[in-house]
C-alpha cells in the first residue's frame, strides 16, 4: 500500500526486548506494508555468543532492525521499528530511540531477565513505555508476579499479547498510545 500524499505527520514507536521474544513477529503482524526485515540465518558463529536457551528452534535473527508502517488516518502514519535483541546489537538501540514517542518492551516469561536491559535503557532515556508479555502457550504466571519480577512501577502498563495475532498486536500499540495520551494529559494538567 503506497503512502498517502496527504500524510504529513509521522510518529515513531520502537519494540524492544530480549532475543527471540517476538519483536519481528509483532511488526509483521500489524504492518500494512510488507515489513523491511533484516533477519538473517543464525550460524555456528553465534554459538556461545547468543544465549538461545528457551528459543532453541529459532533459526533466524534480526541484525539491524525491522520496519513496518500503519496509516492511522489521512494525515498520520505510525512507523514501527523492531530492535535486535542480542547484546552484541544493543549499540543500535540508542540510534533507534532517536525521535521515538514511546516503546513496547516485549517479554517472554521463560526469559524475563532478558528484559531488564531494555527497561533500563528506556528509563535511562526517559522514554515512556509499556510492557507486553508475549504468550507462547506456556503455563502463565499472574501478571502481578511478572510486574514484581521486573520491578515495574505501578504506572507502567503491563498487558498480555500474542505477537502472532494482528488484533492482539494492535491492542499492544493501542495500549501504548493510550499510555502516551495519559502521560501527555497529566503533564498538561487536563483530565
Amino acid at each position: 500500500m503506497p503512502l498517502r500524499s496527504t500524510a504529513d505527520t509521522g510518529l515513531k514507536i520502537v519494540v524492544v526486548g530480549g532475543f527471540g521474544v517476538g519483536k519481528t513477529t509483532l511488526v509483521r503482524a500489524v504492518s500494512e506494508i510488507r515489513p523491511l526485515s533484516t533477519e538473517e540465518t543464525m550460524t555456528r558463529a553465534g554459538v556461545g555468543i547468543d544465549d538461545a536457551r528457551g528459543v532453541e528452534a529459532k533459526t533466524t535473527t534480526t541484525v539491524a532492525f525491522d520496519f513496518g508502517r500503519i496509516s492511522l488516518n489521512e494525515q498520520m502514519v505510525l512507523y514501527l521499528f523492531g530492535a535486535p535483541g542480542q547484546e552484541r546489537f544493543w549499540f543500535l538501540w540508542d540510534r533507534l530511540f532517536s525521535g521515538t514517542l514511546g516503546a513496547v518492551v516485549l517479554v517472554d516469561t521463560r526469559r524475563l531477565a532478558d528484559s531488564w536491559y531494555a527497561i533500563d535503557r528506556l528509563e535511562h532515556h526517559g522514554m515512556p513505555f509499556i510492557v507486553a508479555r508475549n504468550n507462547f502457550g506456556e503455563p502463565m504466571h499472574p501478571l502481578e508476579q511478572v510486574r514484581d519480577a521486573l520491578s515495574l512501577a505501578d504506572d507502567v502498563p503491563l498487558i498480555d499479547c500474542d505477537a502472532r495475532q494482528r488484533d492482539s498486536s494492535k491492542a499492544v500499540l493501542i495500549a501504548l498510545v493510550n499510555h502516551l495520551y495519559t502521560l501527555s494529559s497529566a503533564r498538561e494538567g487536563t483530565p
